[in-house]
């Protein structure tokens, strides 16, 4: 393995302890999913739900093949069936493996206002913490991919941890264990990235995928989960794929000058509280405020 795929990511954009660190690959990880290989099988998502130990959550039929219309917080893995007419006139699945995407600049923790609520892992996993989230949702205004699920009960918030307990022992996520067509990959990024790179020019070369490309969109400093896609110059045909995410500029106004700001005009108002006192002293009470009342 190449010196450029140990290098090491930042751990965090909170300070402290980060849950995990010490027994994380020290080296960014990622999930690419070729979705020109997905068979809709959905053994993913049931994978998915048994090792995190969710609860059952009832399916819904919208005149379509997906188990629901969207995740939920008791449903990170949702394959997603999109029909697409060609420009021949023949109908073609487009099939995406929809979850976290795991940011290097993820909206939902610069968004997030709970210290320890959010953590980015040395390995680039985006993970909650319900212990420390406090259930306001701000996450959910800065993810561009809509993601985090609230939970009615807890009052927490949820989403794909990308199997963060099984990659600190050496393991793959659960979704890609299971996946019986090769569909999905999982190693360092860089490998990853090269991986579907070489499959891309597969489909532009022999397959007659004259778009094919690979999706990792710098606006968030590019993702922990890529895809090689059939036409990488539409991503939206896939389930609303965005094809330029990136962080709101309400979270990002919010978070900072809005909030230095607020914080300067509060250090203004305890300065002039306490100019006054030093010019004028305490506040003396009225004579008439000093008179017994009700009196003889």
């Amino acid at each position: 393995m190449s010196q450029a795929t140990l290098r090491i990511q930042k751990i965090s954009a909170h300070s402290g302890t980060v849950p995990g660190e010490d027994t994380q690959r020290q080296y960014q990880v990622c999930k690419l999913v070729d979705t020109t290989t997905c068979i809709g099988c959905k053994a993913c998502e049931v994978a998915c739900v048994e090792w995190n130990d969710m609860p059952f959550s009832p399916t819904a039929f919208g005149n379509t093949y997906q188990t629901m219309p969207e995740t939920r917080w008791n449903y990170w893995n949702l394959i997603l069936f999109n029909e697409h007419e060609r420009e021949d006139g023949t109908l073609q699945w487009l099939m995406r493996k929809h979850q976290c995407m795991h940011c290097a600049e993820p909206g939902c923790l610069e968004a997030c206002p709970a210290d320890g609520a959010i953590v980015q892992y040395t390995n680039g996993i985006v993970d909650f913490q319900q212990a420390n989230c406090i259930g306001c949702g701000y996450c959910i205004t800065g993810c561009p991919f809509n993601i985090p699920k609230f939970n009615n009960v807890t009052k927490r918030m949820y989403k794909c941890s990308l199997c963060a307990d099984r990659v600190s022992e050496g393991l793959e996520p659960a979704c890609i264990k299971s996946c019986p067509t090769g569909c999905l990959h999982f190693g360092s990024k860089d490998d990853m990235t090269e991986l579907a790179g070489i499959r891309a020019k597969q489909l532009r070369d022999h397959y007659g995928y004259d778009k094919a490309g690979v999706y990792d969109p710098p606006g968030v400093g590019g993702t922990g989960v890529i895809y090689v896609l059939h036409d990488a110059t539409q991503p939206e045909l896939y389930g609303g794929l965005p094809s330029n995410p990136s962080i709101p500029l309400a979270v990002k106004f919010w978070k900072h000058p809005l909030k230095w700001l607020g914080n300067i005009a509060m250090v203004g108002g305890l300065i002039g509280l306490f100019v006054h006192y030093l010019k004028f002293g305490p506040k003396a009470r009225e004579e008439a405020d000093l008179a017994p009342k009700g009196g003889a």
